[in-house]
């Protein structure tokens, strides 16, 4: 994870403020916020924080940079969604649901607030791979550092799950896949230099002083 680079992160599609040639940004702290259109929490906490980082820090060299990816719901996670988004400001599927649930859409459908900052979509790709041991047990011990001092029945259980989870995963997505991430929403920061230096999930408190900290 600490060989990762800035220049490491994949965009397919500009969909707002692009391109933008990440070698480019060397020199600012960088913030990658990625999210999936069809993800609630996504926009109830982290696309809310890392617009309040991005007019905070701004000055000082953040940049920040939204990231749309899919890793499940690849009917709902597209690049048509997401540029019908960015250009109307509507939300879709489980994201309408819980923000219309809230009371925290105007105009029955729309957020109350744009991304300041450029979006770009993932990479995504047809996932072709076998669904083979190696592949199941490697993912597992790259989600679980102590994978292999766990009890024989607990080991079987987690690689059934992740079994099933491939055989259902139709897509990868690359900066996603690259940087081993959990789920959305995530936030992967980047040190002035381009290096990585943090990669969090969900609602990281942590996020605010290590953008301080980078910025010197």
């Amino acid at each position: 994870m600490k060989n990762l680079y800035l220049t490491d992160v994949a965009v397919d599609t500009w969909v707002q403020g692009g391109p933008v040639k990440m070698e480019n940004l060397l020199g600012s702290v960088v913030l990658i916020e990625v999210f999936q259109v069809n993800c609630p929490g996504c926009f109830l906490y982290a696309l809310p924080n890392a617009i309040q980082l991005h007019e905070k820090y701004r000055d000082r060299g953040l940049e920040v940079i939204g990231l749309a990816t899919a890793f499940e719901d690849y009917d709902k996670n597209t690049l048509e969604n997401l540029q019908f988004l960015i250009n109307t400001g509507e939300v879709i599927g489980e994201t309408f649901k819980a923000l219309n649930q809230r009371g925290l859409l105007v105009d029955q459908s729309k957020l109350p607030w744009k991304l300041p900052f450029a979006v770009g979509m993932d990479r995504i790709k047809p996932d072709n791979e076998p669904v083979t041991e190696e592949r199941v047990l490697a993912y597992a011990r790259q989600l679980l550092a102590q994978f292999d001092q766990l009890r024989e029945d607990q080991q079987q259980g987690i690689k059934s799950q992740i079994r099933t989870f491939f055989e259902q995963k139709i897509m990868k997505a690359e900066t996603f896949e690259r940087f081993s991430l959990q789920g959305t929403p995530s936030a992967i920061l980047f040190d002035r230099e381009g290096v990585l230096q943090d990669v969090s999930f969900g609602q990281a408190t942590h996020k605010q002083s290590a953008i301080e900290q980078l910025l010197g």
